[in-house]
Order: C-alpha cells, then structure tokens, then sequence
C-alpha cells in the first residue's frame, strides 16, 4: 500500500509548573544519575531536546497506521514557570482510528503542576487536524528525565488493541527561578544602586573642580 502525505491528526501540548524548593539531590541523583542539581538550557536543536523520532505502529496492510511525537515548546525550563509540551498524532493509514488514547504518567505530581490541559485523552476517532495541548508548571529545580506517553487505538474495528509510544524529548534541566532571574532578569534594581553608591566618588571630585575653575578662571581686573 502506497501512502501519499500524512494526514495529520490530534496534536496535544501539556503546560506544567515546578515547586519553589529545591530538589532534593540524594532523590534526583537516584532518578536520574546525577550526583550534582544545576539549571542546564533546554536545547533548541531539532536534534538536541525536540526529538521527532516519530513511531509508526501498524496493523497488517489495511487499516490505521499512527504516528506519534512528544516536544517542549519552551526554550528554558524554569521552577515556578509554565512549561509547554506538544503532543502530535499522524494517521498514514487507509482508515480511521478508533478508540484512541494517550497517557502521559512521567509527571509526578509532587514535581509537576497542571496548568491547564490533560496528560490522558481519549478520541472515539481520529480526525484531522486535531490540536491538544497541555500547560505544566515545575515544582521544583534540577534535572528531569522528559520520557515518551503511551497510545492505544484500534487500527480496525473490532480489531486487536494496538500499543505504541511518542518519541521522548530526553534529559533536562529546570532552572530554579533564582537562577532565571540572575542570568536572565534586566537588573534594574542594582544598577540603581550602583549608581547611588557612585554617585559621591564621581560627584565630589566634580564640584571641586568645578569651584577651582570657577576661582582661577576669573579675570582680575586691570591697575592704571
């Protein structure tokens, strides 16, 4: 069977939030194998963190094929901050999908806040040009391990249940929202202060010169 351009079907994003404490590294250093907890860039590359190694899962040659992505939406992740992910669903197959879930359980709710969206969704179908999306907030700063959701659907009715996953966006970092603000916030604040705490070593020298030019620079008057 020859397929032409995918038709696109449910796309979903997530947005979660993280806590304002910092991770416990014993706890992150078990999970995930790092013994040190720091913010690190979510990378921008298509290669680097949105990973689009997409799964097709099929069910002999007739019927639906689906494929399946999972990507962040943003450049950083950051404690305390939205964090959107995307969810993309394909059918290339020659019928509807039926019965189609996704799950998403690599979110902990100890770590992660659902800002708005689902991490489980089910169609009864898949149509086209679905959009899902959903908002998290991190709870807490260190380093996270982004993994794939699962899906199911029926590729043919009455058919067998086909099981498959999204790509997964891999390893990173959040930021703690310190940190954010450091590396990334204007500053106004202290720039205000260094000017005040210069102003006397700039101002003083000034007025004094300006009062012995004023002195000297007078013309005395001419004697008959």
């Amino acid at each position: 069977m020859a397929f032409g351009v995918p038709t696109v079907s449910p796309a979903v994003a997530v947005g979660l939030r993280v806590p304002e404490t910092q991770a416990d590294p014993k706890r992150r250093a078990h999970s995930f194998g790092l013994g040190r907890l720091r913010g690190l860039r979510l990378q921008t590359k298509p290669l680097a963190f949105v990973v689009l190694a997409l799964l097709a899962v099929s069910q002999g040659e007739e019927g639906a094929r689906l494929l399946a992505s999972k990507s962040l939406l943003n450049r950083y992740a950051v404690e305390g901050r939205d964090l959107t992910l995307q969810y993309n669903i394909y059918n290339v197959g020659s019928s509807a999908a039926l019965d189609v879930e996704l799950s998403d359980d690599s979110f902990p709710p100890e770590d992660f806040g659902i800002v708005s969206g689902m991490l489980n969704v089910k169609w009864d179908r898949i149509a086209p040009y679905p959009l899902f999306l959903v908002v998290l907030r991190p709870l807490k700063a260190g380093y996270f391990n982004f993994t794939s959701a699962t899906i199911t659907y029926l590729a043919q009715e009455d058919g067998p249940v086909v099981i498959g996953s999204t790509s997964a966006p891999g390893q990173g970092g959040i930021l703690a929202q310190r940190e954010f603000d450091r590396r990334f916030s204007p500053h106004f604040l202290d720039w205000a202060a260094f000017g005040v705490m210069t102003l006397p070593s700039i101002g003083i020298p000034l007025l004094l010169w300006y009062s012995s030019k004023r002195k000297y620079d007078t013309p005395k008057p001419k004697k008959n």
